[in-house]
């Protein structure tokens, strides 16, 4: 029997007003990025594009932050389902929510494609909620390999390609 990919139950929200909604990846994209982010099992992710005063009330409220962050991550029942688990069969749950404007503007500072910047970042929060982290040095490096090694599946270049240089 053929294995079959994890299966990814996805609902994107804009909740973006017009300058924003024009500068957002389209939902195939963010389909495409989620769905390639996947390790494990099967997973029901929202990724819910936000502009500055929800993405800096979230970042203040959830994590003590009074500013805009441009991801955040937030996981449901966690270790039911996560790969490795013997949890069950619960599918990884969670939401990313993702601050357009400042995506945008980071992708301007760092002299980024905007759509690979976004990729990244699909990339970087889905691996946060099946349980990788940056912490400390071994996991952020085995973090950071993971997502340069999809990112460059998905035809986009190594994101810390420039800090190392």
């Amino acid at each position: 029997m053929i294995d079959s990919p994890p299966q990814l139950a996805l609902t994107i929200q804009k909740a973006i007003g017009k300058a924003n909604r024009d500068n957002a990846p389209s939902s195939g994209d963010v389909r495409r990025w989620a769905q390639a982010a996947l390790q494990g099992g099967d997973a029901e992710v929202t990724v819910r594009l936000v502009g500055a005063i929800e993405g800096r009330e979230l970042n203040r409220d959830f994590r003590g932050r009074d500013y805009a962050t441009n991801v955040l991550t937030f996981v449901y029942g966690e270790g039911e389902g996560m790969p490795g688990d013997d949890a069950g069969d619960a599918p990884l749950a969670g939401d990313l929510v993702l601050c357009v404007p400042v995506v945008v503007r980071e992708a301007a500072e760092q002299g980024k494609p905007l759509a690979a910047h976004f990729a990244h970042l699909i990339v970087h929060g889905m691996l946060h909620l099946q349980g990788y982290d940056h912490e400390d040095g071994d996991e952020a490096e085995e973090m950071e390999a993971l997502e340069t090694r999809i990112l460059a599946e998905l035809g986009y270049p190594d994101p810390y390609a420039e800090r190392s240089a």
